[in-house]
Parts: structure tokens; C-alpha cells; sequence
């Protein structure tokens, strides 16, 4: 087998592309310009002087949060990915003579666009886009959360105890460099019998599209019921509001009800009073719709790298559970998209 020449890489690149990988599709149908400004606001410093290198684009930076958040890559990873890889690279608008920002420019990036509460209204922009294509919320909405986990913390039953009532341990304000890597908001909760320590990303989807409208973040020990107010999106062109068992009960009837929604929420049974065939029939029929948001969570956790975070603190984590939403909707964009264009 001969040298590959010029001509034979140059028609290996275009086969790639007449592929139209998500990542190409993403760059031409994401109206990424129109986060420039949010963008900015986000990343403006004041320089003493003019010396030394220009700042780096905000859109290159952001686009290296989206690739992040698309394999859930650490910062270190992210940055050995894009150097690594031509289509990680042409993504974030960088060609091989261009230098690829580092890991710690990434994360100060990102804390950057925290500090500056930016996020939140970058997911609010991509959502007015939405509407503006015609995709506002309809159908009714679904609420859920997912359990997001961390690394466990190495405390003792003292020092937890310490935390869980919001004090410090004693002696860990004596370590600064310890103190930083503890999480002092994760926490621990039981589910079907299992223990999982971290926090929850609870969202609300529209059942015609599929898009995250409204998201909060969480300690895990929080119980779903609680995010139920701060989730109904009252946009939403049609009152209906599924979620599973964890939201029932009367004060929440009543809640959906003030709010002129009509409850689609699972029955629950009790101890000693389990539900019968009727009830149970009926969850079931409600299942078949509620399950889209479980679609959701499964692409989280099947198709953008899974859910684990290594990120510490409650602030950073939902900055970093505020980015993935966003990037799933860019997908979930992409797919209604390509379903218009055949229906079209």
C-alpha cells in the first residue's frame, strides 16, 4: 500500500462529512452566534494592561462545555479529546495551526459563567429559540428527577453528623487544601433499598417534543414532591401534568388545581390499603406517556457518557447539570428537526 498523499485525505475528510456526523449536524443548526452576548457577559474582565495574549473566543469555550457535556468528559479529558480528534477540533472552530485552550482555562471558564449566573439564561435563550421554530411547549408536561451521584466522601460518622447539620467539622478550617475537596451539600439517600450519595437533576419535559423546559438541581436527600411548584411550567400550552407516585398526594392535588392544571399523577397505594385493579389499570395507562421523560435519563446516561459528576458543591453542580440539560435539548433539537424535514 502506497504514502497517502494530499488528495486521498482530502477525500477521506469528505466522505466523513457526507456522513453528516452529529457533531457537523450540530454546528450548522445550533444558532450558536446568538449566545455570543450571554457569552460575554459571562467572561468580561477587566485587563490592566494590553500585554501579553488575546482572550479566547467565548463561543470556542463555549462549544468545548457542549463537547464536555456530550461524552461527560472531565477538563483534562476534554482537553487531550479536542487536540486529539479532527471532528472535536473543527467543532469548536479550531483548525491544527490554531492552539486548543487547556483544562484550566476550561474550568475557569465555566466558573466564569457561574459566578456570573449565566447558564440559566443561556438554557432560557435556547428555549425562546424553540418557540420562535414553533416548538413551544404543548401536550401537557412530565415531571421526574434522576439521582445524580458523586464520589463518596471519606468522613467519619462525627464529621457527617457535623454536616448534615450544617456545621463544619471541627478541624477542617484548619486545612484549606482538604476543605476544598470536601462536598459539604451531597447527601446521601435510599432508594428501592439501595443507598446513593450525591444530588438530583429533576426536570420537566413537554410530552409533544421532548424538551427540558424547566430543570433544578438538588441534595439527593430531597424528596421529588418538594421541586413540584418550582418545575409546572405554566407555559405550556396544555394543562396536563403526568408524574409518577413520589408527587401524589391531596396538598399537591390542590396545588395543580389553584394552578388551573389537571393531575395525571400515579395513584399510591398504602400499607394495609394497596391499589386495586382499577387504579392500577389506570397507572398504567398513564405510564405509557410518562415514560418519555425516562427517555431522557437514558440518553444521559446511554448516549452523553452517564451521569456520574465530579464536580463539588451544590453551586457547581448545578452549573454543570444546567449545561447538560441544555445539551440535550441542542440533541433533542436535532432529532425533531430531522423528523420535520421528513414528515416535510
Amino acid at each position: 500500500m502506497g504514502q497517502r498523499g494530499f488528495w486521498d485525505e482530502q477525500q477521506r475528510v469528505a466522505k466523513l462529512k457526507e456522513k453528516k456526523p452529529v457533531l457537523q449536524r450540530l454546528s450548522e443548526s445550533i444558532p450558536w452566534d446568538s449566545f455570543r452576548p450571554l457569552l460575554d457577559k459571562g467572561y468580561v474582565h477587566e485587563r490592566k494592561t494590553n500585554a501579553g495574549r488575546k482572550r479566547i473566543d467565548p463561543l470556542i469555550l463555549f462549544k468545548m462545555l457542549v463537547l464536555q457535556q456530550l461524552f461527560n468528559l472531565s477538563d483534562e479529558e476534554l482537553e487531550f479529546q479536542v487536540n486529539d480528534r479532527r471532528s472535536f477540533e473543527e467543532f469548536v472552530g479550531l483548525g491544527v495551526m490554531n492552539s486548543i485552550p487547556d483544562a484550566t482555562t476550561v474550568a475557569f471558564f465555566r466558573e466564569r459563567l457561574r459566578k456570573a449566573e449565566v447558564i440559566e439564561e443561556l438554557f432560557e435563550m435556547f428555549e425562546a429559540y424553540l418557540r420562535s421554530q414553533g416548538l413551544q411547549a404543548r401536550g401537557g408536561q412530565i415531571i421526574d428527577a434522576t439521582l445524580v451521584p458523586v464520589p463518596k466522601q471519606r468522613n467519619t460518622r462525627e464529621e457527617n453528623k457535623e454536616i448534615k447539620a450544617g456545621r463544619l467539622p471541627e478541624g477542617w478550617d484548619e486545612n484549606p487544601d482538604r476543605l476544598q475537596q470536601k462536598d459539604l451539600d451531597a447527601r446521601w439517600t435510599k432508594k428501592n433499598g439501595i443507598s446513593y450519595y450525591g444530588y438530583k437533576n429533576s426536570i420537566c419535559i413537554d410530552v409533544d417534543h421532548g424538551f427540558i423546559r424547566r430543570y433544578a438541581v438538588t441534595p439527593a436527600n430531597i424528596h421529588d414532591s418538594q421541586l413540584l411548584p418550582r418545575l409546572l411550567d405554566p407555559e405550556n400550552e396544555h394543562d396536563f401534568v403526568w408524574a409518577d407516585s413520589a408527587y401524589s398526594g391531596e396538598c399537591f392535588e390542590d396545588l395543580l388545581s389553584l394552578g388551573g392544571f389537571e393531575s395525571l399523577i400515579h395513584e399510591k397505594g398504602a400499607r394495609n390499603h394497596p391499589l386495586g385493579d382499577k387504579a392500577k389499570e389506570l397507572n398504567r395507562v398513564k405510564s405509557s406517556i410518562r415514560a418519555c421523560v425516562e427517555h431522557v435519563f437514558g440518553c444521559m446516561t446511554m448516549s452523553m457518557g452517564g451521569k456520574l459528576t465530579r464536580k463539588i458543591g451544590l453551586e457547581r453542580n448545578d452549573a454543570w447539570w444546567g449545561l447538560k440539560n441544555l445539551t440535550f435539548n441542542f440533541l433533542r433539537y436535532l432529532q425533531r428537526s430531522s423528523h420535520i424535514a421528513t414528515v416535510a
